[in-house]
């Protein structure tokens, strides 16, 4: 296996997110966009989401109180048509366990592979195609649809070294002040929620030094 080695030469943009992550879905096509104008590189991190919320004193959605789910549903309303996007407002399949589709995906970018429509297509299943992104065969299948083989990253997906980074990388997370998904970090500054997308693309456009997060006692 060959691991994705980063490249000095090009922007790089670390994303944090999980395949259940609703922000996650309505910015992914943006965020690839931006991706591809600035040919920057992205260094994927998937997450546990709960755990990230846990850690930052956050809920899942269900033990939110109710105003605060209600106008979560207008916000959803409103970047739906901004984005130009499908989304069901109550997922079929949320919250299932994004853990395996990770980890697959993790395998993925050890062979070096692109893996930018397969984290779409996962983000996809869940809010838009209400497929169950924990059963296997929608993640072969959605794996096979984006250019990949998806048997063999579903074979290889229960390797401990799998667990083991997934396991990591919500740990990393946390250690860096996380408390939700997407962030999107580039050059060290954090950029939280995808409605922060024309942020970071004015960073990669005017280069301006970073702001750095402190972190506070």
């Amino acid at each position: 296996m060959t691991a994705h080695i980063p490249d000095s030469n090009r922007p790089q943009i670390e994303y944090y997110f999980s395949f259940i992550s609703l922000w996650s879905y309505i910015g992914s096509l943006v965020f690839q966009e931006i991706v591809a104008r600035h040919d920057a590189q992205v260094i994927y991190k998937p997450v546990n989401l709960l755990k990230v919320f846990a850690a930052g004193g956050g809920k899942p959605v269900r033990e939110r109180p109710l105003q605060r789910q209600s106008y979560r549903l207008v916000e959803m309303e409103r970047w739906r048509d901004i984005r130009n996007i499908p989304l069901v407002f109550h997922p079929k399949f949320y919250p299932a366990d994004p853990a395996l589709g990770h980890r697959m995906l993790l395998a993925a970018l050890d062979d070096g592979a692109d893996v930018g429509r397969f984290v779409h297509a996962g983000l996809k299943a869940v809010w838009a195609d209400e497929l169950d992104i924990a059963d296997p065969d929608t993640l072969v299948r959605l794996a096979h649809e984006s250019g990949l083989d998806g048997q063999a990253l579903l074979a290889r997906a229960d390797d401990p070294a799998l667990h083991g980074r997934e396991a990591d990388l919500t740990a990393e997370a946390i250690e860096r002040q996380l408390f939700g998904a997407p962030f999107y970090f580039y050059r060290g500054e954090p950029f939280w929620g995808q409605d922060r997308l024309e942020m970071l693309d004015d960073v990669l456009t005017s280069g301006r030094e970073p702001i750095l997060p402190q972190k506070l006692s």
